[in-house]
């Protein structure tokens, strides 16, 4: 699995683009959410995000991911509720888990990467913030880039197909119970989760339990 660079990372949104250009607004019906709009949305799944019982591990799927509106400010509210409601020894752990509690897919590649990117800065910015070093060189940051790449996804939601015309696959990522810090990864297909009743013969890997900031090191040793 390729490897998500953070060289091209946003610092801050200064500026909010509504479209990147007519031409993409003609050809792929391409318009952005502004932020406004995206917190009165969240705000409707409050509960979930923020205060509700395992809100951290609580999932959502943006279809149309964009350059990361939705998914940044989801993870931001993931965020400050984790500083709220765990103590700081536990942070690291918990803001991984919920990277791997975000999902999306985004057709066009450089939205594609400007959102990955966008997350990672995110989940940087949260840890920066208190002092902890979490960037692309640590141990936490690979892990988090590795979350990130696996599970913002290049490709076509409504034919359900990556961006390499395969169908596109994502994993749960498990906590083990009575072992914090513990994760299982558990592949399974986009189409699974329709609703159509169809089975799913896909053969997937087998991912042994890790640490949620060594799942990278994990998805080496059984790639």
């Amino acid at each position: 699995m390729k490897a998500l660079r953070t060289t091209h990372v946003p610092t801050l949104i200064v500026e909010e683009q509504v479209v990147k250009s007519r031409q993409r607004v003609k050809v792929y019906g391409e318009v952005f959410t502004q932020r406004q709009m995206v917190n009165t949305m969240l705000e409707l799944v409050h509960e979930e995000l923020e205060t509700g019982p395992d809100f951290v591990d609580k999932t959502f799927l943006e279809p149309a991911a964009g350059d990361g509106n939705f998914l940044v400010a989801i993870l931001g509210r993931k965020l400050r509720a984790i500083e709220k409601r765990c103590g700081p020894e536990s942070w690291l752990d918990e803001s991984l888990f919920a990277l791997a509690s975000i999902y999306g897919i985004e057709l066009l590649e450089d939205n594609h990467r400007d959102a990955k990117a966008a997350m990672f800065a995110e989940f940087l910015r949260f840890h920066s913030s208190h002092g902890v070093a979490c960037g692309s060189g640590t141990r936490a940051g690979r892990a988090a880039a590795f979350l990130i790449d696996t599970n913002i996804v290049c490709g076509d939601t409504l034919k359900g197909l990556d961006s390499h015309g395969e169908e596109i696959q994502f994993s749960w990522w498990h906590r083990i119970a009575d072992m914090p810090g513990m994760v299982q990864r558990e592949p399974f297909a986009l189409a699974s989760l329709r609703g159509d009743g169809m089975l799913d013969f896909t053969d997937y890997g087998t991912y042994a339990v890790s640490r949620i900031d060594r799942v990278h090191e994990k998805a080496k040793a059984s790639g």
